[in-house]
């Protein structure tokens, strides 16, 4: 799994985009997927219902 400076990600934990399209949203990691090449890829949900694809690597856990 991605391992960043805030650590790895899961299921249900906060995070913020820090890179990529969706630079600077935010939401709850859902689905963890390691793709065929070896990226991890999630889902966001953010609070408004709204759902988006993302690297794991363009994304860190936000402190609760």
């Amino acid at each position: 799994m991605n391992q960043n400076s805030s650590g790895p990600l899961k299921d249900g934990d906060l995070c913020k985009v820090t890179a990529g399209t969706h630079k600077g949203k935010s939401g709850t990691v859902q689905d963890l997927h390691l793709s065929k090449t070896g990226h991890l890829t999630i889902t966001v949900l953010q609070e408004n219902g709204t759902r988006f694809k993302t690297l794991g690597k363009n994304v860190e856990v936000a402190r609760k």
